[in-house]
C-alpha cells in the first residue's frame, strides 16, 4: 500500500514525498483511514511505529479540506464580524520533549497546507506563548501543567476543539496527570473526534477510554510490551563502579558518534557527564533539573550530530525521535520493566538497524529478570576482557538519588519521570480568593455520553 491509496490530500503527500517516505507504517495503514473517517480512535503502538503521522496525516486533512468560518454569526440588523481564530485541535503529551517532536512532524507534514501550530510546555516564559495565542492558532500541542495555567489566565480557549488527541496516555497516567486531563476534558466541547494512542493497555488507559471515547475504533499494531525486531539487544556484566570506563571503552573501541545513555537519576546523569569528560567524550545531560533552553540545547546538538553522547534519565525515554541513532545505552537499568522497552524504541526506528547495550551489575540481576520476563527474551550477556566481574563484589541496594535508595527489583518510579507540572497542577484560586476543587471523575466524564455524537464531522 502507498501513502496515495490512503485519501490524503495532494499537499500532504507531496510533503510525505519529500520526507522519502512511500510506504505507510502498519498503524499508519490502520489509524489514517478510520482517523479521517471521523470515528474515535483507540491505538495501541510501540514507540518508533510511526503512529505520530498516523495522527498528525490526518488532522491536518481534516482541517485543512474543512476550513474554519472566520465570521462570526449575528443578528440580521447587525454586520457579520470577523472573529480570532480558535483552536481546532489539542495534542496532550507527557513531555516537553514529546510535545516539541510532535509539533515539529505538524510543521514538516503540513508546510503546503494553510494551518498554524505551536506548543505549549512549562520551563519556559509564558509570555511569549500568550503573544502567539493572540495571533491563533490551529493545532496546539501541550502538556497538562502548562495549558492549565493558560486556561487560569484566561488566554487559552478551548471551545472550539474539533479533534483531542492523547498521546502516551500510559505515560501520561504514570506521571500522575489523571486529573488535569479530566479537568481539560471537561473544558472541551461536548461535539468533537478523540483519538487515544497508548504503547501498553493498562486498567487505568482502559477507564480513561471508556470515559472519553464514543463507540471507538480499536487497533494494536504491535504485542504490548514488545521490542522491535530491528533493535539488537545485548547485555554486558560489569561491576558498578566500572561501568563508566567500560562505557568509554566501548565508545572509543566501537567507534559510537552518537550515543543515548540513561541513568537512573538526575545526579547520575550529571555526573556520568563529567566523568566522560575526563575521557575526551563530549556529553551532555537532559534531566527535570535542566531548563527547558538547556535541554533543547543540548536535544539540538545531538540531533545535528555535533554531540557525540547525550546522556538522559526517563525523561527523554518517548521524545527522542532520530531516525538513524544507532545505539542506545542502558548505564542503569530502569526499575520500571517497561521503560526498558520505552528506552531501546529510541533506536531501530523507520525500518533502520539499531543496537541496545545495558550495562548491568551485581544490584541489578533482579531488574535485569524482571524485563526479560516483560518481553520475553534472555538478551544474550557478555563480559568485555579487561571488565571481568569481581565475584566478591555483594550486590547493594540501589541508591535512588538525594540518600534515598531502593530494594533489588521494587519498583518505582525513576527520579527522571519529573512530570512537566507547573502552578496549574496546584490548586488555583478563584476570583473569591477560594480554592476550587478539580472535578471528579464522574463529573468531568460524564459529559461524555452517546448523544454528543449527534453532530458528528459529516
Amino acid at each position: 500500500m502507498s501513502f496515495s491509496q490512503l485519501g490524503l490530500s495532494d499537499a500532504l503527500l507531496r510533503a510525505v514525498q519529500e520526507r522519502g517516505y512511500s510506504e505507510p507504517t502498519p498503524i499508519q495503514q490502520q489509524a489514517i483511514p478510520i482517523v479521517l473517517s471521523g470515528q474515535d480512535l483507540l491505538a495501541g503502538a510501540q514507540t518508533g511505529t510511526g503512529k505520530t503521522a498516523g495522527f498528525t496525516l490526518p488532522i491536518l486533512h481534516l482541517l485543512s479540506s474543512q476550513p474554519q468560518s472566520q465570521v462570526q454569526p449575528s443578528r440580521s440588523d447587525q454586520p457579520k464580524r470577523v472573529i480570532r481564530q480558535s483552536i481546532r485541535a489539542l495534542i496532550l503529551t507527557p513531555t516537553r520533549e514529546l510535545a516539541a517532536q510532535v509539533e515539529e512532524s505538524v510543521q514538516t507534514y503540513g508546510k503546503y497546507v494553510k494551518l498554524s501550530s505551536m506548543t505549549l510546555f512549562g520551563g519556559v516564559a509564558i509570555q511569549p506563548q500568550i503573544r502567539r495565542l493572540r495571533g491563533g492558532v490551529d493545532i496546539l500541542v501541550a502538556t497538562p501543567g502548562r495549558l492549565l495555567d493558560h486556561v487560569q489566565q484566561g488566554t487559552v480557549d478551548l471551545s472550539q476543539i474539533e479533534i483531542l488527541v492523547l498521546d502516551e496516555a500510559d505515560r501520561m497516567l504514570d506521571m500522575g496527570f489523571i486529573r488535569d486531563i479530566r479537568r481539560i476534558i471537561a473544558l472541551l466541547p461536548p461535539y468533537r473526534q478523540n483519538l487515544l494512542f497508548s504503547a501498553t493497555f493498562s486498567e487505568q488507559v482502559k477507564t480513561l477510554a471508556s470515559g472519553l471515547l464514543y463507540e471507538p475504533q480499536m487497533i494494536e499494531v504491535a504485542r504490548q510490551n514488545a521490542t522491535a525486531d530491528t533493535v539488537a539487544q545485548k547485555v554486558y556484566l560489569v561491576d558498578r563502579e566500572r561501568k563508566r570506563h567500560l562505557l568509554a571503552h566501548l565508545i572509543q573501541t566501537e567507534n559510537w558518534y552518537q550515543v543515548l545513555v540513561f541513568t537512573r537519576t538526575k545526579h547520575g546523569a550529571d555526573r556520568l557527564v563529567k566523568q566522560l569528560a575526563e575521557s575526551r567524550i563530549p556529553a551532555l545531560a537532559i534531566h527535570g533539573n535542566k531548563s527547558q533552553a538547556a535541554r533543547t540545547r543540548a536535544l539540538a546538538k545531538f540531533k545535528d550530530g555535533s554531540l557525540q553522547v547525550l546522556v538522559a534519565t526517563d525523561i527523554a525515554a518517548r521524545g527522542i525521535d532520530i531516525i538513524e541513532l544507532a545505539q542506545v545505552v542502558n548505564f542503569d537499568l530502569p526499575n520500571v520493566p517497561e521503560d526498558y522497552v520505552h528506552r531501546i524504541g529510541r533506536t531501530g526506528r523507520a525500518g533502520s538497524a539499531g543496537e541496545a547495550i545495558s550495562l548491568v551489575c551485581v544490584d541489578e540481576y533482579k531488574l535485569l529478570s524482571d524485563i526479560e520476563k516483560l518481553i520475553k527474551q534472555k538478551p544474550p550477556r557478555e563480559t568485555v576482557a579487561g571488565f571481568e566481574v569481581d565475584p566478591q563484589i555483594k550486590a547493594e541496594p540501589i541508591q535512588m538519588g538525594r540518600g534515598g535508595q531502593q530494594g533489588r527489583g521494587q519498583r518505582a518510579r525513576p527520579s527522571g519521570q519529573k512530570p512537566d507540572r507547573s502552578r496549574a497542577e496546584r490548586s488555583r484560586p478563584t476570583q473569591s480568593g477560594q480554592s476550587k476543587p478539580a472535578r471528579t471523575a464522574q463529573s468531568a466524564e460524564g459529559e461524555h455520553s452517546a448523544p454528543r455524537r449527534a453532530a458528528r464531522r459529516p
